[in-house]
């Protein structure tokens, strides 16, 4: 086969033999500058396939229109780890009649290749490729980094299906995705835009509570006894969390410290951090910004990953395994240290666990850094409304009220206290957060489930009820 271009989306479609319940993938490396998942669907729904199963590694509120291609039968049930809050709003009123399957950045690749989650085609959005199907995120004007999350579709589907926008000379290296395990390419004018990889906000931010917050985490990793030459580290990308790193650094910087790696979702600031010498890679899974798209593209000590490597439960190893400390994000967390990321305060969806349950197990220190309510939303509950991460692998809470330690971890508990950090029991938190916010109605749910929520061993760990 001198090439395996075909002329069309539905031209591909048709000679990887789509058919009705079949069950068809993609990856979200393009984020909310996603074009392709659209396109797909949008030609499926033209030649009349329909009752799908869509396995996405997330949604975006970019992907709203699948919305039409649930009312109208081409997609009939969802399995993802992340989805954006305009789709989530629709299946948390009740839009399909077969409940979402919600499994993590690690529990995904691992149903794949398990063949648990069995994929008839694999989508692959490719800024880059060949005509034989190597394809990569690095080059092109769609770039956008690591194509960590596609590459177990890619090797596990019965039919691979590469979509580019920018078609290079083979043999295209390097190629994450190879030819072997790809059947046709098709090219598109256009596969999405890269500023749309950006997550949420990429900066530090400047309000003194989340500052507060942040200076207080970084000292806990400080007083850790984990900030030691060859420490390891994710975070991630929202304002806070980036303060966190920012902290971070100066600490480092002080004591001399340098870091082994720098894992998951990478951000700008983390290139910073290893381009000044605070940590001598970094493995990325997915780029959450441009900068990281044009250091993975340049710097060998920028490794690209796969989510298997990255976080499979089942694989021989994965990186989080060998993590010392990661910062967590929470909507709500409880008494016992569970944390909800799959809903709001109002019960509907508008999220999901991605890699935060499994280096939540994996790290050493695992921080959630939460303020203690937000726009008079208590985030600190009796208890949560979806449990995404268990409290077990909770070890830390920092707000701007105070340090909660789980008490599953009593000699980190007295290193914060010997360092004169203000620790304090959760359940003070609690009764605080009632104070100051009061205690919310609990929001009504009807007997329908939308989603179940399957924890990275791939047991359900909870379920996401209809609002009312």
């Amino acid at each position: 086969m001198s090439s395996k271009i075909v002329s069309s989306l539905q031209e591909a479609i048709e000679k990887c033999g789509l058919k009705d319940g079949m069950s068809i993938s993609f990856h979200h490396h393009l984020r909310n500058g996603d074009y392709v998942i659209n396109a797909v669907l949008d030609a499926i729904a033209q030649m009349g396939i329909k009752d799908l199963h869509v396995n996405a590694s997330s949604l975006f509120d970019v992907h709203a229109p699948m919305i039409g291609h649930i009312k109208n039968g081409v997609v009939t049930s969802i399995e993802t780890d992340y989805m954006g809050s305009i789709l989530g709003k629709a299946i948390s009123e009740g839009l399909m009649e077969k409940p979402v399957i919600f499994r993590t950045h690690g529990g995904r690749p691992s149903a794949i290749e398990s063949g648990e989650s069995h994929i008839d085609v694999a989508f692959v959005a490719a800024p880059a490729a060949d005509k034989m199907g190597n394809a990569n995120g690095i080059y092109g004007e769609s770039a956008c980094g690591s194509l960590g999350y596609a590459v177990s579709d890619a090797r596990c589907a019965d039919k691979t299906v590469v979509i580019t926008d920018n078609l290079m000379d083979y043999p295209l290296s390097p190629a994450p995705i190879e030819e072997t395990c790809v059947d046709y390419v098709v090219v598109m004018d256009k596969i999405g835009d890269p500023k749309g990889i950006v997550s949420g906000t990429t900066k530090i931010t400047r309000d003194p509570v989340g500052l507060k917050i942040a200076e207080n985490a970084a000292k806990v990793i400080e007083h850790s006894g984990l900030l030691v030459d060859g420490f390891s580290f994710q975070t991630g990308a929202g304002g806070a969390s980036l303060a966190v790193t920012k902290y971070l650094k100066e600490i480092m910087r002080e004591k001399g410290v340098k870091g082994s790696f720098g894992l998951g979702g990478i951000t700008g600031y983390m290139v910073e951090m290893m381009e000044e010498g605070f940590f001598e890679k970094l493995m990325d899974v997915q780029c959450f910004d441009l900068t990281a798209v044009e250091s993975i593209r340049k710097n060998p000590n920028h490794i690209e990953v796969s989510a298997s490597r990255y976080a499979s439960p089942t694989a021989r190893s994965a990186a989080v395994d060998s993590l010392d400390v990661v910062i967590l994000g929470a909507t709500q967390i409880d008494t016992q240290f569970n944390v909800n990321v799959h809903t709001d305060s109002n019960g509907y969806i508008m999220g999901g666990s991605g890699g935060h349950s499994d280096t939540a197990a994996g790290a050493k220190l695992t921080m959630i850094v939460a303020p203690l309510y937000r726009a008079r939303l208590p985030i600190v509950m009796e208890h949560v409304t979806c449990v995404s991460t268990p409290g077990s692998t909770v070890d830390v809470l920092v707000t701007q009220k105070g340090i909660a330690v789980n008490p599953a971890r009593p000699e980190l508990k007295q290193r914060l206290l010997d360092a004169h950090l203000p620790v304090v029991d959760i359940e003070d938190l609690l009764k605080l957060c009632d104070e100051i916010v009061g205690r919310p109605e609990p929001v009504a749910f009807g007997d329908k489930v939308v989603a179940k929520v399957v924890y990275r061993d791939g047991t359900v760990i909870d379920e996401i009820h209809n609002v009312l």
